[in-house]
């Protein structure tokens, strides 16, 4: 039919809307975990142990995400299915060398958070 507009989307289209939603939950999820571990020692120094207790949790639950995940972020491989790109940043709103390095700099951040939150605890 001439003008009728064709019932199958575009495929190119339908993934760049599903990497679009991944991208958008992804840093989303990252923005939690990511303030919970500058929270931790914010929380620690005013004396709120049991709130750094939860934030801590919830960032070890990610970790064991992660470790059961090959240290990679399941959503990583879920938004890999929609494109060839494989930059650092192809799955997250996160500038290129922020993204190749999160691991790194907020291990870093959670591991002195947490030695904080030790000290702290076994002060008190």
């Amino acid at each position: 039919m001439v003008g009728h507009a064709s019932s199958r989307a575009d495929p190119a289209a339908e993934n760049r809307r599903a990497l679009l939603r991944i991208k958008l939950v992804h840093t989303a999820a990252w923005a939690v975990f990511a303030s919970s571990i500058v929270a931790i020692p914010v929380v620690t120094a005013v004396g709120r142990l049991d709130w750094a207790l939860w934030l801590s949790l919830l960032v070890w639950v990610e970790c064991l995400v992660l470790l059961a995940n090959r240290m990679r972020c399941p959503l990583t491989g879920v938004a890999a299915r929609y494109t060839d790109n494989r930059a650092g940043n192809f799955d997250i709103f996160l500038p290129g060398w922020l993204a190749t390095n999160n691991k790194l700099i907020f291990g870093t951040l959670f591991a002195a958070a947490e030695l904080f939150l030790l000290w702290r605890w076994l002060a008190d």
